[in-house]
């Protein structure tokens, strides 16, 4: 029996060889002054239970710089918190061609999640599907 991961991660494939799934320290957004400028000055999408900051950046490094969070308040335990941002790291991973494939210019994303329970995969990947197009029809 095939996971829904690794059947979704080998449809992508089949339809688009150049599209690389990896999600490497490049393209991962680590500064923290860049993270506090999008909670300020950063414009948000949200599709319950996500919500995507984003704000235009300067530096041509990579197109997008993402960051995942889960608030300590609704999370106590860490590994509860590890878990929900590794399913959202994995669901970007294997989504970020909505965003690679309709956008021009380089941003800075920060995917927050706000869900007090815990989520399965496939609520998280739907949710994030759904900023990613609300994200591509606002900056278009």
């Amino acid at each position: 029996m095939i996971k829904v991961i690794e059947l979704s991660a080998l449809i992508y494939c089949l339809f688009l060889p150049t599209m690389s799934f990896s999600f490497n320290k490049k393209e991962r957004l680590k500064s923290k002054k860049q993270i506090e400028k999008l909670f300020k000055e950063g414009k948000s999408v949200s599709r319950f239970p996500l919500k995507l900051f984003y704000i235009p950046v300067e530096d041509a490094e990579v197109q997008f710089k993402v960051a995942v969070s889960v608030p300590k308040r609704n999370f106590k335990k860490a590994v509860d918190r590890n878990r929900i941002k590794r399913l959202m790291r994995e669901a970007y991973r294997l989504n970020k061609q909505v965003i690679f494939n309709n956008i021009e210019g380089n941003f800075a994303l920060l995917i927050l999640y706000l869900g007090k329970d815990l989520p399965r995969y496939r609520d998280v990947e739907n949710s994030l599907i759904g900023v990613l197009h609300k994200l591509v029809k606002e900056i278009q």
